[in-house]
């Protein structure tokens, strides 16, 4: 039984951020609770990962506009007739103070960088085999703690970056539910259209089609073109049926 695969494509620099970030969050999600050398550098590879993204710009004043922005095109929402008004002024009243927590946190990661112990292991992550026992016996020594102890320390450290999560999580929520999916055909492979100042592009695809979109644009306009998995054997069809959402 075949199954859909949903693709998302950024369409500007702002999006391409956030959807990574939002990728290394659940990388950190996903490798709690942190009990095996496995674990523990999936772990700190995304802690490592998220300090350099956070090191590139200033992700709070963009999530802050986007907010802010979000709030106004609520507000718009509220003069329409049959739309349920206490469910947007909870929405308002919850991406306020997501905006406020972002406002008054510390300088984002600034938690994380000051610790250490994360310091010890981000500077041994880009060297190969460099977290090995005899390199780095802090974390060998931190992995044979109690769990209890380790799961305490993990918690804490993930809660420095809670502010983010929720907020990002509610900005994504609301572009991604912004446009809805419809049918398109592709002919040998190649679709293209205008993008009318979208953010993000979502894409789904039967699973038993063993092809993967490559998408290119920006905010105007994208093109996608459809390539094999293996391109030897697989062929590409005259006519292609997907469905894609402008957010």
């Amino acid at each position: 039984m075949s199954s859909v695969v949903l693709f998302e494509y950024p369409l500007n620099e702002k999006m391409r951020t956030w959807l990574r970030i939002e990728y290394l969050l659940q990388q950190l999600t996903g490798s709690m609770p942190v009990s095996s050398p496995v674990s523990a550098l999936s772990f700190f590879r995304g802690i490592a990962d998220l300090l350099d993204i956070f090191d590139r710009g200033d992700m709070r004043a963009d999530l802050v506009k986007e907010l802010d922005r979000q709030q106004h095109k609520l507000q718009s929402w509220l003069n329409v007739s049959g739309v349920d008004t206490a469910r947007v002024t909870e929405l308002q009243q919850k991406l306020k103070s997501q905006s406020v927590q972002l406002l008054t946190a510390p300088r984002m990661g600034q938690q994380l960088r000051e610790e250490r112990f994360i310091s010890q292991v981000r500077q041994r992550l880009s060297i190969p085999g460099g977290c090995c026992s005899f390199d780095l016996p802090a974390l060998h020594i931190w992995l044979n703690l109690p769990d209890n102890e380790r799961q305490e320390q993990t918690e804490e450290w993930y809660d420095t970056l809670r502010p983010l999560q929720e907020s990002l999580t509610s900005v994504l929520e609301l572009i991604r539910q912004s446009g809805s999916f419809q049918p398109q055909i592709s002919l040998n492979g190649f679709f293209q259209d205008t993008a009318e100042d979208a953010d993000l592009l979502r894409l789904t695809l039967d699973s038993a089609v063993t092809l993967y979109p490559q998408i290119s644009g920006h905010k105007n306009r994208y093109a996608i073109r459809f390539l094999p998995m293996d391109t030897g054997e697989s062929e590409i069809p005259s006519r292609l049926s997907f469905e894609l959402a402008c957010c």
